[in-house]
């Protein structure tokens, strides 16, 4: 993806955005016009009807808290941090650096202190000085063990460095506090048992403390991976939506491949915020682009199938913004999604769209989903800090074999619809199948054969290294 269409480069235009916001008193539910199933939880005698706004939705606290370094100043801080206690930066440290340093935590000013740490672990949320209250369901922290934190002494600040010693951000101001290791997976995946990715990668085997403070990051985090152009921080997205005229922008998560029922919902969406009364409703296609498990299919490849569905006509890019968030995934679930759907509206999103079992995996031991499929987007309903936000639940799409595509189900003709689970598609790809006619834009099925035939077992037997999210 060095190069991209002339298509999908009219996408980042760079333009000023003027700051606008949506009535505080709009209440966070399911949006009442869509025909939603009769099971879904919503807020008893709250809802208000939507509220038509000509600008973007308010970020968190007011305003997006930015934590770059001015450039006039990056040489005196370089060599500042060269005279500090270094800190060593895992990969997953450095997205989360990342995700800080261009305000989709805002208002966090850097990684948690204890009492941050503790409102995020015990309430979801965190009460701002004038008493207003955030959503943040997430720890966005840093681990250290003994010999770091002797090494830190008595410093105010440390420096934090990449696998090369390139420095990479000041933290300053630093609180160091102990790093209740279960307390934090129970309470963030609601289990300690043990297979969990993200807890294996970053917590079983980090330090017993960690460090909280204020992140100056020297400048901003580049991956050089050919998909830079992608990651379009808050600030960027607010002024492309601005320069579009959005009245709405739409955001829809994804760490899988696009396929046509996708498509369907996220076309039906738009047509469904044009008949409420907005002119110009925007879709974020907004792929996690940090930590995935080893089974996800990688970014790099992932991008390419987008950039076909695009190619293809399946989504309209007059209409379409495809950018990376750079969030690890922590597939946590309900407790997940409420940050997933938070820092969108640090980008400007006013709806977001949530299906079955969002942010979810199987159980690591047992054989069943971790999570219930419906609890997540029942939780947005309901989530702390989201009052302002608009869940858009998934209505289910499947394979309708009497029209040849996908369309959205209808059980009173249950026995014309196929489904097409996550593990067929991968069986179908795998073997260099192709699905039913309809299923997926052949370009986009066409990336993924590439991808599952370049982690065939080679011929000694050896499957390729996976490539890094």
């Amino acid at each position: 993806m060095a190069t991209t269409t002339a298509s999908m480069a009219t996408l980042f235009a760079k333009t000023p955005y003027q700051s606008h916001s949506l009535p505080k008193s709009l209440n966070t539910h399911f949006v009442p016009s869509f025909k939603l199933p009769v099971s879904l939880i919503t807020r008893p005698k709250t809802h208000s009807r939507i509220r038509i706004s000509a600008g973007l939705i308010e970020p968190d606290g007011g305003k997006l808290v930015e934590l770059f370094v001015e450039e006039s100043n990056r040489d005196v801080k370089l060599r500042e941090a060269g005279l500090l206690p270094k800190i060593g930066l895992s990969s997953i440290d450095i997205q989360w650096v990342h995700v800080l340093s261009e305000g989709w935590a805002s208002p966090l000013s850097g990684f948690m202190r204890e009492s941050e740490f503790l409102q995020t672990l015990h309430f979801n949320s965190l009460r701002l000085e004038d008493g207003s209250v955030v959503n943040m369901s997430v720890p966005i922290v840093l681990a250290i063990d003994d010999a770091q934190k002797s090494r830190i002494g008595d410093s105010t600040r440390v420096a934090l460095v990449d696998a090369e010693e390139n420095t990479i951000a000041i933290l300053k101001d630093i609180e160091i506090y102990k790093h209740p290791k279960e307390e934090r997976i129970a309470r963030t995946w609601g289990t300690i048992a043990p297979g969990l990715p993200y807890v294996d990668e970053t917590i079983t085997n980090a330090g017993d403390w960690l460090i909280g403070g204020d992140l100056e990051v020297i400048e901003p985090l580049k991956y050089h991976d050919g998909l830079d152009h992608f990651r379009l921080s808050p600030t960027k997205l607010r002024e492309e939506f601005a320069r579009r005229n959005a009245d709405a922008v739409f955001a829809f998560q994804l760490r899988n491949p696009v396929h046509n029922g996708h498509a369907l919902l996220m076309t039906d969406t738009r047509r469904r915020l044009l008949e409420m009364g907005y002119e110009n409703p925007i879709l974020l296609l907004h792929p996690l682009g940090g930590f995935t498990k080893a089974d996800d299919v990688p970014l790099s490849w992932r991008m390419k199938q987008h950039e076909k569905v695009l190619e293809d006509g399946v989504l309209d890019p007059e209409t379409t913004v495809v950018s990376i968030f750079p969030s690890p995934m922590l597939y946590a679930g309900p407790t997940e999604v409420q940050w997933h759907a938070k820092a969108r509206v640090n980008a400007g999103a006013n709806f977001y769209i949530v299906g079955r079992d969002p942010a979810g995996m199987g159980h690591p031991v047992e054989k069943r989903d971790l999570y219930d499929a419906d609890h997540g987007k029942k939780v947005l309903s309901m989530a702390p800090g989201l009052e302002r936000l608009n869940i858009l639940p998934f209505k289910v799409a499947a394979y309708d074999k009497t029209k040849g595509k996908m369309a959205f189900f209808d059980p009173s003709r249950a026995q014309d619809f196929l489904f097409i689970s996550g593990t067929k598609m991968r069986t179908l790809a795998k073997s260099k199948e192709s699905p039913p006619d309809g299923f997926m834009c052949p370009g986009g099925w066409k990336v993924l054969v590439e991808y599952y035939d370049s982690v065939a077992p080679a011929g000694n037997g050896k499957v390729p290294a996976a490539v890094p999210a």
